[in-house]
């Protein structure tokens, strides 16, 4: 059974993502990878929806 953290965090397997994080092999997203623009917008549209519900709920 995985060793696990008081949070649930599988230790074994945050130690294997960290030494391949050094290793160069990571398969996480960094940042440098993250479509700025393509994120403001998805972020714009859920805030508009959101006060939208808002509006809504008020009513």
């Amino acid at each position: 059974m995985a060793k696990r953290s008081p949070a649930g965090t599988n230790v074994n397997r945050v130690r294997q993502q960290n030494q391949a994080s050094q290793m160069g092999q990571s398969d996480t997203e960094f940042g440098s990878e993250t479509n700025v623009q393509a994120a403001r917008q998805a972020n714009q549209q859920s805030q508009a929806r959101a006060a939208q519900r808002n509006q809504q709920n008020q009513q």
